[in-house]
């Protein structure tokens, strides 16, 4: 039969694997001993239990009431028996019964196993509550424990007896990650299972990035600067808008940092994820026209019953302002909370400038009007023009979001000549950044 100090050892080995400290232990033992008691005795069973950590001995007594009829033998003792015991009993006395732990069976045991396992897990489950709950959009790190149907299964540096998952949707499936390597992610949510609490995190929404900035810039952490909005295609592209509350610090230098170190240390957790930042504005016309940089825009206009903005760009602006399938207005306009439209000037003209039809939509020929063909660029070799060509990319707007690598990849492109294609993008990219604040975040974007 098991011995109390054999029990004791037990449960100060469980006390240091799970945390617990010595008062918490002690109150789950005794819940564990009730549990036994009340398998041996009867579910009313009343007893004291005292634990003596030092001498490694527990000591149990059965509480029964004396009475003169019983009708639940588990609490109660008739007068002829606790009279065998003491003479002097009288009913309504308690009488107390000391019980020696081995006594107890294996069931019982077993039964005070379980209640203390349960206790534990519960106490858990309320631990990760209390801590996650508050937390979401923080950055936690760990290493992968676990890929499982497309899932990742984490297990934290801190709490590692948290249930944490990064689901498929939630990553960037240009990553590719393996048992046992180390990463980062955001606390997205803290979800409900009958299991308890699970952790749900994510590489891939935008809170991702805003995390990662609020770890590289302390204006961030200090709360003097702030991330007021965020859009995000994953693996490709970002959009931040940013905002100071304290009019001599500029919040896109601040997130840019000294020559880039701030966003390029983001870039690089992002593997190469351009990111532009630019300045946020409470008016919804201005927040446009920097929300579209790189791209110079001439002229906007807002309406605000159905939250449109209609921007007049130049022709050669055009391609930039969309971007690669539409990508840079569809960032902007997710960023601002307002349906943008795009114009040509050409167009505007077209039809006539006169507010009136400044709410009309654009014709579908728009997009392909604007497309600055690679031939037209001044500085591109008509040999390197021709690999492209012969690959499929004979607009700027084609090869804007193409990494050197998809360069690398084409036939006569050597990596000196990938380089300079890439410098080119960029130049094209920030000579017409726009608004001085917008240009800001263009340049605070390596790749912008």
């Amino acid at each position: 039969m098991v011995s109390s100090a054999e029990i004791l050892a037990a449960f100060r080995e469980v006390s240091n694997t799970k945390q617990l400290d010595r008062s918490e232990l002690y109150a789950l033992l005794q819940d564990g001993i009730l549990a036994a008691l009340a398998k041996k005795y009867g579910p009313n069973v009343q007893a004291e239990v005292n634990i003596d950590d030092g001498k490694g001995d527990i000591r149990i007594v059965l509480l029964k009431t004396v009475v003169a009829v019983v009708e639940d033998s588990s609490n109660q003792i008739s007068i002829d028996d606790a009279k065998t015991f003491d003479e002097s009993f009288e009913a309504g006395d308690v009488m107390e019964e000391p019980i020696d732990f081995a006594v107890f069976g294996r069931a019982a045991v077993q039964a005070a196993k379980q209640r203390i396992i349960q206790r534990v897990r519960e106490g858990e489950r309320t631990r990760i509550r209390d801590e996650f709950a508050t937390r979401v959009g923080d950055l936690l790190s760990g290493e992968v424990q676990q890929i499982e149907r497309g899932k990742l299964v984490v297990m934290l540096n801190k709490f590692r007896e948290a249930e944490a998952i990064i689901p498929y949707r939630e990553q960037n499936h240009r990553e590719h990650y393996h048992q046992g390597e180390p990463i980062r992610a955001v606390l997205k949510r803290v979800e409900e299972t009958p299991k308890g609490p699970r952790l749900i995190l994510s590489r891939g929404d935008p809170l991702f990035v805003q995390a990662l900035f609020k770890l590289e810039v302390p204006e961030i952490q200090q709360n003097i600067v702030e991330i007021r909005a965020a859009a995000r295609e994953v693996g490709s592209r970002t959009k931040v808008a940013v905002f100071s509350r304290d009019d001599s610090i500029d919040p896109v230098g601040a997130c840019v940092g000294l020559k880039g170190s701030r966003v390029q240390a983001v870039v690089n957790e992002l593997n190469g994820e351009r990111i532009d930042i630019v300045p946020w504005s409470p008016d919804p016309e201005r927040f446009a026209k920097l929300a579209l940089a790189p791209a110079k825009v001439a002229r906007v206009f807002s309406d605000p019953a159905t939250k449109t903005i209609q921007a007049v760009v130049d022709e050669d602006q055009l391609s930039l302002a969309i971007g690669r399938n539409g990508q840079n207005v569809r960032l902007a306009s997710e960023l601002t909370g307002w349906k943008i439209d795009l114009y040509s000037s050409r167009e505007w003209m077209e039809r006539g400038g006169a507010e009136s039809q400044i709410f009309a939509p654009l014709p579908e020929e728009t997009e392909e009007m604007a497309d600055v063909k690679l031939s037209d660029i001044g500085g591109m070799p008509p040999a390197t023009v021709a690999v492209l060509e012969e690959a499929g990319y004979r607009t700027l707007n084609d090869i804007l979001d193409l990494e050197r690598e998809d360069f690398l990849k084409l036939p006569g492109i050597a990596p000196e000549e990938a380089d300079r294609i890439m410098t080119m993008i960029d130049e094209l990219t920030t000579e017409d950044g726009g608004s001085d604040e917008s240009s800001a975040g263009g340049e605070g974007s390596p790749a912008a």
